[in-house]
């Protein structure tokens, strides 16, 4: 059966309706999944009449539930007044309390079990902010509403490389204070049992990156190296993971390196992400070790191009298409661990004709 996909709107004066559309105007998606829009017609035909001509008849189907989500159809879920105020490219408090009734909304349906996954456009971390949201992102939010005491990773995947963060959205003042043995070893188990379960990679090989300048030269320049990333990484080696480094993070990306491992695990968010979208903007922000699954496009809320019709959907569709993959691959996984002595049938995995990444034609 096709997955059915939750997809929310995301801050309603940024560009998530826009490479929103964009995706699902590709028939191409109805084939291979149930889209569900979470977000409000009215605000959605707002934003249609900001593209293209012949976006602006595009079909949508309105439902209250996603039982009634029909096949070969775009469904659209309202979840807040048709009176929100649109004011594009500008960070209100009323588009992030509307942002934010679509994730609470869609998030009960993914918790139970009435869709298979969620895709989460861009919020505004700041206006989403109240007393029902006090979180420093999307993934720090699914961890504790979706987790089951599971603790969230961070991770960059696109098909140049995967990148997963040992400190998310946290002030550089303070990634000091958050590296510790502990974390590091957390973040590397859970790191190498989503490349085997979620990517089907089965001895994955991780690159782990220093915190300091020339990986702290010997103490010189920083022993967190020595005191701290060496000995979580040893563990992890008992635990007969695969784990590489500590490199230096700029002559690993510079020289190549990534190249040579499956994954990346990066000490802070910019050591990680810049060389990650520097190399492919059109990645996918996917959160790994929890029981639910969750994908998203990897840039913000683009209020400066909101309105514009110039806002890119490649990585809107990147994350579509992994969530429909990964969707299948955990059904694969579960069927394995019922009896890894046998070969199970082959789960049905529609084909696209881009391969497992959505690549835009040339001109």
């Amino acid at each position: 059966m096709k997955p059915i996909i939750a997809i929310t709107a995301g801050d309603t004066n940024g560009v998530g309706y826009e490479v929103i559309i964009k995706a699902v105007a590709d028939p191409h998606i109805c084939e291979i999944c149930k889209p569900i829009i979470y977000g409000n017609y009215k605000v959605l035909k707002q934003h249609l009449m900001t593209l293209s001509e012949e976006l602006h008849n595009l079909s949508f189907n309105s439902i209250s539930s996603p039982a009634e989500a029909k096949d070969g159809r775009l469904n659209l879920i309202s979840c807040y007044a048709d009176d929100v105020p649109v004011a594009l490219g500008q960070p209100t408090a009323e588009a992030g309390q509307a942002a934010y009734a679509a994730l609470a909304r869609a998030k009960d349906d993914l918790k139970s079990g009435a869709v298979q996954a969620i895709v989460t456009a861009p919020i505004n971390k700041d206006t989403i902010q109240s007393d029902k949201f006090q979180y420093s992102g999307h993934t720090e939010y699914f961890a504790h509403e979706c987790g089951e005491g599971k603790e969230a990773l961070m991770m960059m995947v696109s098909e140049v490389m995967k990148v997963a963060l040992v400190c998310n959205h946290t002030p550089i003042t303070k990634v000091g204070t958050m590296i510790s043995e502990s974390r590091i070893l957390s973040k590397l188990t859970t790191l190498n049992q989503t490349l085997k379960d979620d990517f089907h990679i089965r001895k994955p090989r991780i690159a782990v990156l220093a915190l300091n300048p020339h990986a702290g030269d010997n103490g010189l320049i920083g022993k967190e190296e020595q005191e701290i990333i060496v000995p979580a990484m040893k563990k992890a080696e008992e635990q007969n993971i695969w784990v590489f480094g500590p490199y230096s993070a700029d002559g690993f990306f510079g020289a190549g390196q990534y190249t040579h491992f499956d994954a990346i695990l990066a000490m802070y968010h910019d050591q990680g992400l810049i060389p990650f979208k520097t190399l492919d903007m059109n990645g996918v922000n996917y959160t790994a070790g929890l029981p639910i699954i969750r994908t998203s496009p990897d840039h913000g809320t683009g209020y400066d191009i909101a309105g514009k019709n110039e806002a890119c959907p490649i990585s809107m569709m990147h994350a579509i298409y992994m969530a429909i993959d990964m969707v299948h691959n955990r059904a694969l996984t579960a069927k394995l661990n019922e009896d890894p002595l046998v070969i199970p049938e082959r789960v049905d995995r529609p084909e696209r004709p881009h391969g497992p990444f959505f690549v835009a034609p040339k001109d």
